[in-house]
């Protein structure tokens, strides 16, 4: 098992934007492994490269009993749907908020082979879905709470035992509720 530690709250790697990959190769194979083995051992949902420190647009997944990777993501939303339930993020440990998503979304993207995939999403698995991708694009769940939420999650975040950062800075997302590139 190849655990890799995880980028917390305030390091730059997680406000900048990843790059497409381009060679998928053995390099991305033995990413796409450390992901998963990392996102399992803290149980969690989905783990994209930036939370591992690489800038690359892949992430792993394992949630309602679907799991798997997707490389260069773009999702849509299926209808006007949004839910609003809990959010959390191994970046941001031990913390959780109220997030609205798109409630259903299909998206599109490669294997770690180069071969086309498509996820049809509903709920947690379009949630995670989501997450990942605004992790790929620099952008972290509390960009999208409302301010009066956001503004108690900074304080939050502030005062955790975690966080050695300086201010937390917040980053408009460049996809709306109804659709990513």
């Amino acid at each position: 098992m190849t655990v890799q530690p995880i980028r917390l709250f305030g390091d730059p790697v997680l406000r900048t934007p990843a790059a497409e990959v381009v060679d998928f190769d053995k390099e991305l194979a033995t990413l796409v492994k450390d992901l998963w083995d990392t996102m399992e051992s803290q149980e969690g949902a989905g783990l994209a490269a930036p939370q591992l420190g690489v800038g690359l647009r892949v992430f792993t997944y394992h949630c309602d009993g679907f799991a798997g990777h997707l490389v260069n993501p773009t999702w849509t939303a299926v209808g006007d749907d949004i839910q609003d339930g809990e959010e959390g993020c191994l970046s941001i440990p031990g913390l959780y908020w109220d997030c609205k998503r798109a409630r259903n979304i299909v998206a599109r993207g490669w294997d770690m082979h180069g071969e086309p995939l498509q996820i049809e999403g509903t709920d947690l698995l379009a949630r995670c879905v989501q997450h990942e991708t605004d992790h790929l694009d620099g952008v972290l769940f509390v960009d999208r709470l409302d301010a009066t939420t956001r503004k108690a999650a900074m304080k939050a975040i502030r005062e955790a035992d975690w966080f050695e950062g300086s201010t937390p800075t917040i980053k408009q997302s460049p996809h709306s509720l109804f659709g990513g590139s």
